[in-house]
């Protein structure tokens, strides 16, 4: 299973912080956002970081391996 955590404001749009997601052969972080954005579009519409077993993912064509934990979350500011 993939684990997918969304933060913040992301979460409350979604109306949910956590789901799994089946793993699929060649599945990339930007194929995973799209199939979650048609699900969640309000929610996607703010994600503007993603995380990929605790490190930024900046490659948004990395494969997600099975057991990976996925973060989707917007810019927050702190102070």
């Amino acid at each position: 299973m993939i684990h997918v955590l969304f933060f913040g404001p992301v979460a409350e749009r979604a109306g949910i912080s956590t789901l799994s997601v089946d793993p699929t052969p060649g599945l990339s972080i930007s194929a995973l956002r799209e199939n979650l954005a048609a699900l969640y579009p309000e929610a996607f519409a703010l994600v503007s970081l993603i995380a990929v077993n605790g490190a930024h993912a900046r490659d948004l064509e990395q494969v997600v391996n099975d057991g990976a934990e996925v973060v989707f979350m917007s810019k927050f500011s702190g102070g």
